[in-house]
């Protein structure tokens, strides 16, 4: 039979107060409040079991309360961190105040691994359950810094990589393009990343297009040869060459049609799509204004 977690709760409450209250010839108050704790804990457990997310979260709030006040924080970031799971469906920014408050512990503590792991979980929150994409972004773009900083250049890249395609999609080309070449020179020297350059190339050179900045799109295209003389003889190389002579030209049906023919060869994904439509309107509203 399960447990019933209101009555755990009040337990818990009880056992509490009755800490706090003074001297007591039954254990002392550190005993007590640990105690405490652990009926929240138990509390929050029961909860969950009955799929009270909000009221598991909550719970497992007072048992960090009482773990910090009785100086365990490593408990205290634990118990924060599965009030964030608790909490995640029901109460997204509950999950990701709670979440903050065990990253912040783990930074404190030097675990800049632990923290960054939390911290892309904290990114995936902003951007999937609160739909807020320029902080999703920024959070992203602080665990792929400490994943760096903690030498896990393949963990940091992934999320580099998340940082550039969501800032392409929120216009935010400088960043997006920054993050794409730069996990591609971090990918020259490694053979198994090495393959995936062309694609960290096209979307850089996509962004590049995005932003109508010719000059620095060609620049762009001569240092992509130089890191990669390979690249020359690729189609992705000559589907951004093809594409910028039709922006140069102003020929937007001549634009769609090199992306038609690539596409043909190698299946556009939504991002590409998407990207790729906004140049294609760029170029539409360039001629318009040339007409007018």
């Amino acid at each position: 039979m399960a447990q019933d977690p209101r009555a755990l709760l009040a337990k818990a409450d009880k056992q509490a107060s009755s800490a706090r209250g003074g001297f007591s010839l039954f254990g002392g108050k550190q005993d007590k409040l640990e105690m405490a704790a652990d009926l929240y804990t138990q509390a929050a457990n029961a909860f969950r079991v009955q799929k009270l997310g909000r009221e598991a979260g909550q719970t497992l709030e007072k048992a960090a309360a009482i773990q910090k006040e009785i100086n365990e924080p490593d408990d205290a970031a634990n118990s924060f961190v599965e009030a964030y799971k608790a909490y995640r469906k029901d109460d997204p920014s509950s999950a990701a105040r709670v979440l903050e408050k065990a990253i912040q512990h783990y930074t404190l503590r030097g675990n800049f691994r632990r923290a960054a792991t939390h911290q892309q979980n904290l990114a995936e929150l902003l951007e999937l359950e609160i739909g807020d994409m320029p902080k999703a972004v920024a959070a992203y773009e602080l665990a792929g810094d400490w994943f760096q900083s903690d030498n896990a250049e393949a963990l940091a890249n992934k999320v580099f990589l998340k940082v550039a395609d969501l800032a392409a999609l929120e216009g935010m080309y400088p960043k997006a393009i920054e993050r794409y070449e730069g996990v591609a020179r971090s990918s020259a020297g490694n053979n198994l990343m090495k393959w995936s350059m062309k694609d960290y190339f096209l979307k850089a050179g996509i962004c590049h297009l995005a932003s109508r900045d010719r000059i620095a799109f060609n620049k762009a295209l001569e240092s992509y040869v130089e890191l990669d003389p390979s690249f020359q003889s690729m189609r992705e190389y000559q589907l951004l060459n093809d594409m910028l002579q039709a922006d140069n030209d102003g020929d937007a049906e001549a634009f769609a049609d090199k992306v038609f023919q690539y596409d043909q060869m190698s299946k556009l994904d939504k991002w590409k799509t998407t990207m790729l439509l906004r140049v294609k309107s760029g170029i539409e509203e360039e001629d318009d204004d040339g007409l007018a």
